[in-house]
């Protein structure tokens, strides 16, 4: 390969014709939602037909050398970078980690499939990223009185569910009254709001149908509150590890999950 300094080192990519498909087909893939963008960590994730966002512009690296030990000792490889404008540079590994990590908008494009929607441990590299926490009400509303084993709210925050609740009886979220922690799953690697409209859509046959008055009289109709037994959070919850929970829907009549 053609040696160079850094990422700002472009020229010309003369063979762009067939990596112009890879790109059009990861931004496709972007929109879609099967592929993400997250935060560049560790420089492992510089590898031969990974995606990055660096300088405004999405970066592929097509190919990479054999991996040597630089003047201070540390590894290094040198790469093939080509980038969606056209252009491309021969950087070193350490010049496209240096450029993300001094990149406040730099990022890594997931693979399409990014593994489990959910994992019930960390492997290495991944981290916490949220926790679906199932509540119960303490609530004096005749409906939620009678049934009150039943209903639950189903949500998923990024911050300990004890700090999520503070304050708890006076936000018509949380029904306007205390709430009781009845579940916990804490989750790694996982897109929050994709998978709490997943979890609204599997029990949304379910949702409690109920109007309650905020700290002004303003009618609030909550949502995330749900008439199931916590034993169907439970299935929902495995579902959603083998990933197998989008074939899968909440029936009423039935009291569990069963197949679409």
């Amino acid at each position: 390969m053609q040696r160079s300094r850094g990422i700002g080192h472009r020229e010309k990519c003369d063979d762009f014709a067939k990596f112009k498909p890879l790109f059009e087909q990861v931004q496709s893939e972007l929109e879609s939602g099967q592929r993400e963008t997250r935060p560049f960590e560790l420089k492992a994730e510089i590898r031969p037909g990974a995606f990055f966002i660096v300088g405004g512009q999405t970066a592929y690296v097509a190919e990479m050398d054999d991996i040597f030990t630089n003047d201070q000792g540390r590894s290094d490889a040198r790469l093939r970078v080509i980038f969606d404008n056209g252009t491309q540079s021969n950087m070193l590994m350490r010049s496209l980690q240096r450029a993300l990590n001094k990149d406040e908008a730099g990022r890594r494009i997931t693979e399409p499939e990014a593994g489990p929607l959910f994992s019930g441990q960390a492997e290495d590299g991944d981290e916490a990223s949220g926790i679906i926490y199932v509540l119960r009400s303490k609530s004096d509303h005749p409906v939620v009185a009678e049934h009150r084993e039943l209903v639950h709210k189903i949500g998923v925050t990024n911050m300990k569910v004890e700090k999520r609740i503070a304050g708890a009886h006076l936000q018509p979220t949380f029904l306007m009254a205390n709430v009781e922690i009845v579940a916990q799953y804490r989750l790694f690697n996982i897109n929050r709001t994709k998978l709490e409209k997943l979890i609204h859509r599997v029990f949304g046959a379910a949702q409690l149908d109920l109007e309650i008055p905020d700290r002004f009289g303003t009618m609030i109709k909550p949502r995330e509150w749900f008439l199931v037994p916590l034993d169907a959070i439970n299935e929902a919850v495995e579902r959603i590890r083998d990933g197998s929970i989008t074939d899968y829907r909440y029936d009423p009549s039935q009291a569990r999950i069963v197949p679409v």
